[in-house]
């Protein structure tokens, strides 16, 4: 991986400056998800997540802003196959750039 972030740092990968990549984190991984800048960027469908780590609220399959969070207390073995799932495809799909070092 190519580098370490804290969270606020990676606040500053949330879409909002066109010129810089969406990044977002699961299980302290971070994923640059620019491709999917329809998705994360600014007014689209996971925007939420972007600049965040995203491990709760993928897991709870939520949206609610106080979901989004790397606290994965509580969360049901469901939830957490859930999570799982999330993070096969994010694996897939998006390359990891670095991890995020307060998750």
């Amino acid at each position: 991986m190519a580098t370490e972030l804290t969270a606020a740092e990676l606040r500053a990968y949330d879409g909002s400056d066109p010129s810089k990549p969406i990044y977002v984190s699961i299980r302290g991984k971070v994923y640059d998800v620019t491709t999917g800048r329809s998705f994360y960027g600014p007014g689209g469908a996971y925007a939420v997540f972007a600049g965040r780590e995203a491990s709760r609220a993928l897991g709870k399959m939520s949206k609610d802003d106080s979901d989004v969070s790397g606290d994965l207390s509580g969360l049901s073995d469901k939830e957490l196959g859930v999570l799982a799932d999330w993070e096969t495809k994010f694996q897939a799909k998006y390359p990891v750039v670095a991890r995020l070092t307060d998750a």
